[in-house]
């Protein structure tokens, strides 16, 4: 229980420093933005303000897309024991070991490296709703389930 409450308290702290930074961006535009004052050469002015604008529309997705990554954390609950591979289960397969709950990539934990995956990733699809001794073939490879937790 230790590794899922570990692995999901470092899923809270990614997307923090994500939402943190796509924060300071939008500050920062926005502050840009406002200084941008009209000055003699127009089109310069212009496409300056255009890119502003651009840049803006950037970083409203990348907050759409934080949201929603802190929507699928709040309904994991890490205390929750399962046989079968849903949202919020830490899987150790004989080739690497997943954590099913958003895209984060890799953390390493205790000397071992687990996977942090959605469960709409081609990965987390294929491990959602196994179990212990199912196989699945990723990229050419089996893996093999060892342990749910």
């Amino acid at each position: 229980m230790e590794v899922k409450k570990a692995l999901f308290e470092q899923c809270l702290q990614f997307v923090n420093n994500r939402l943190q930074t796509v924060e300071e961006i939008i500050s920062s535009n926005q502050k840009a933005l406002q200084s941008e004052t009209k000055s003699s050469a127009g089109d310069k002015h212009e496409t300056g303000r255009a890119m502003l604008q651009l840049e803006m529309e950037k970083a409203s997705q990348q907050l759409a897309g934080i949201n929603q990554m802190k929507e699928i954390l709040s309904k994991i609950n890490i205390s929750k024991k399962a046989t079968i591979a849903h949202l919020g289960s830490v899987i150790e397969t004989d080739v690497a070991n997943y954590f099913l709950a958003i895209s984060a990539g890799q953390i390493k934990l205790d000397n071992k490296v687990y996977f942090v995956v959605s469960v709409s990733s081609p990965i987390g699809k294929l491990l959602l709703g196994k179990k212990v001794n199912d196989k699945i073939n990723f990229n050419g490879k089996t893996f093999n389930i060892k342990e749910i937790s």
